[in-house]
């Protein structure tokens, strides 16, 4: 009698993981220097962790980065973009902006952007959680 297959992820009750697209892989690289940087698949995106706070996301090929008011001029003046996302009441801006130009070529070339974008989402992180416990 043959050994029957396992059924897949999705069969027993457990979605299915999904594959990295290059992307990902790509951007996971160039966070190499900050630490263990997580990648999740979330809402047809990726979002990127380190400490469990996200620091930036891959939509389709490009890559954006956690911004806030401090850090945000810096993007503008790189010629950044804002990551923009359609809902049923029109386009809604995020606060994660496209990596600049050149950022992308090595780890070293992204690690001060990367730097921009963990203080931004710790800064955020500590906002939350000070309003939680109001």
């Amino acid at each position: 009698m043959m050994p029957r297959a396992a059924a897949p992820r999705a069969a027993r009750g457990k979605p299915a993981r999904r594959q990295q697209p290059p992307a990902v892989a790509r951007s996971l690289a160039l966070f190499m220097l900050l630490g263990p940087v997580v990648p999740r698949g979330m809402f047809g995106g990726w979002g990127f962790f380190l400490d469990g706070t996200m620091i930036a996301l891959v939509a389709g090929e490009a890559l954006y980065l956690k911004t806030d008011a401090t850090t945000r001029p810096r993007f503008e003046a790189a010629g950044s973009e804002a990551f923009v996302y359609r809902s049923r009441k029109g386009p809604v801006a995020m606060s994660y902006w496209r990596a600049p130009a050149g950022s992308e070529a090595d780890p070293g070339a992204m690690l001060p952007w990367a730097e921009l974008a963990v203080a931004a989402a710790r800064r955020a992180a500590t906002r939350k959680a000070s309003r939680q416990q109001r």
